[in-house]
């Protein structure tokens, strides 16, 4: 298992930074979304690699414009940019979980964090957008409703998520266990 695990690892390069991949070739049209999902005992491993990646990349690919974004972070920068962050681990602190989520369902609605995450990532400037974070997000954020309201914002710019869990084509399963609403519009990375 270990042995498999690595060498998906070791394909993510050669495949994002592949000219058909970049170009979106053989998606007959649909969204160059992908999702490397894997065991969530693997995250440690899977940020090291990342950091390996967005060190590798521009010495495979010079000129690819592209970016990582951290959705755990860009909810961060969110909460602090609306004033929400203080208020937020004071109301956590003071009633929990719950009362924190109901408070940040509005400001944290998944088409109002696809629009900050577009105004960040800035799609049209760019020929990758690797996503990371999808755990730390949860239950802030559910994957399959930002994925929803990116699809419109992203345009043709691949858009590549590591995923602790399980992507079987059909949808998500955080964590391995966590079942999301059904998601199939995205193609696995690798096998």
């Amino acid at each position: 298992m270990n042995s498999d695990f690595s060498q998906r690892l070791d394909q993510i390069l050669d495949r994002v930074t592949a000219d058909d991949f970049l170009q979106g070739k053989g998606l007959g049209n649909e969204i160059p979304f992908y999702a490397f999902d894997y065991p969530a005992e693997r995250e440690l491993e899977v940020r090291g690699h990342l950091a390996f990646l967005l060190a590798q990349i521009p010495k495979r690919r010079p000129a690819l414009r592209f970016t990582h974004i951290n959705l755990f972070d860009l909810i961060i920068r969110h909460l602090k940019d609306r004033g929400f962050y203080d208020k937020a681990l004071d109301l956590y602190t003071k009633q929990g979980d719950a009362a924190l989520r109901k408070a940040l369902a509005a400001p944290l609605d998944a088409g109002k964090l696809a629009a900050v995450f577009a105004t960040e990532v800035k799609p049209a400037e760019q020929d990758l957008v690797l996503v990371s974070g999808v755990g730390s997000a949860y239950p802030l954020l559910r994957t399959h409703n930002l994925l929803n309201n990116l699809h419109h914002r992203m345009g043709s710019t691949p858009l590549v998520l590591f995923y602790p869990g399980v992507y079987d084509g059909q949808s998500l399963r955080l964590f391995g266990t966590l079942q999301d609403k059904p998601y199939y519009r995205a193609f696995r990375l690798v096998s």
